[in-house]
């Protein structure tokens, strides 16, 4: 009776686990079906197989400066990101300081903010700076100070999730043999971080080359590709253009997004630093 029980339990499991696959992959697989078809219309069944959309999306010059911004923007996000992330994640796990875990929380809080609060908010005072001068203007660059506020969190948890699984040992005996502060973080700290940095900085690009909401809320007159794809979705046109436009994305997000896994994941031994 009960190994019974275990095989129903296990083919309930098991088709519960199938309908929620379906449900969260199944409306990819069409948008890359209908992405590499010739019909001019979203129907079922699909035309036959073919690139034209590709060539069309390619070809098309508004998607194309959209695709420029975009890497533009996120390039950029995850720069200032890995400048200001890493070096935060060292202050909070190495120095005892008044105020630090309201510091950690602070660092954290515009990912754990919905994104239509951190755009009105940083819209707000984009605003006033435009208003005082500061600013000419709402543009890529408001985007890009938009994006980094929230891909500082990716490396800053990365980084700090690294330190904390790392000894100073190495560090302590680094010292002791002579070296100083700057030659024991190049050739001892940071090759055993370099995969978390790494990490951090790829979810980061991936995160803002996706990201639409604030996107939506500090853009000027120039567009990102979400934004474009949503301004086309609203205007009910190209939706296979859309379609071929979404694979791109796809097709840039997955592997970045598998590597920062893999340099993510945990390890018996940290990596081996560089000889003094």
């Amino acid at each position: 009776m009960f190994p019974r029980a275990s095989t129903v339990s296990r083919l309930a499991l098991g088709t519960v686990a199938a309908l929620v696959y379906a449900f969260l992959y199944l409306p990819l697989i069409i948008v890359i079906i209908y992405a590499f078809n010739s019909a001019t219309i979203t129907s079922w069944p699909p035309g036959q197989p073919s690139l034209h959309w590709f060539n069309v999306l390619w070809n098309d010059p508004d998607p194309r400066d959209a695709i420029a911004n975009s890497l533009k923007v996120a390039i950029t996000a995850t720069v200032l990101a890995v400048l200001l992330g890493t070096p935060a994640a060292f202050a909070l796990q190495r120095f005892r300081f008044f105020g630090k875990e309201s510091l950690g929380f602070v660092i954290t809080l515009p990912i754990l903010l919905p994104g239509i609060i951190t755009g009105i908010a940083m819209l707000t005072w984009f605003t006033q700076l435009i208003q005082w001068g500061v600013l000419p203007g709402l543009s890529l660059l408001t985007v890009t100070i938009g994006h980094a506020t929230f891909c500082i969190v990716l490396v800053f948890n990365n980084v700090l999730s690294r330190l904390r699984r790392t000894t100073r040992s190495l560090e302590e005996a680094s010292m002791d043999l002579g070296a100083d502060g700057w030659q024991t973080f190049w050739r001892v700290t940071l090759p055993g971080i370099r995969g978390a940095v790494i990490a951090g900085a790829l979810l980061a690009f991936t995160l803002s080359f996706d990201e639409i909401i604030v996107t939506f809320f500090l853009i000027g007159a120039q567009n990102t590709l979400p934004l474009w794809i949503l301004g086309h979705i609203r205007q009910d046109t190209n939706f296979p253009e859309i379609d071929a436009a979404a694979v791109v994305i796809i097709a840039v997000s997955i592997p970045i997004v598998l590597l920062a896994q893999f340099l993510t994941r945990e390890t018996t031994q940290s990596s081996s630093p560089a000889k003094l």
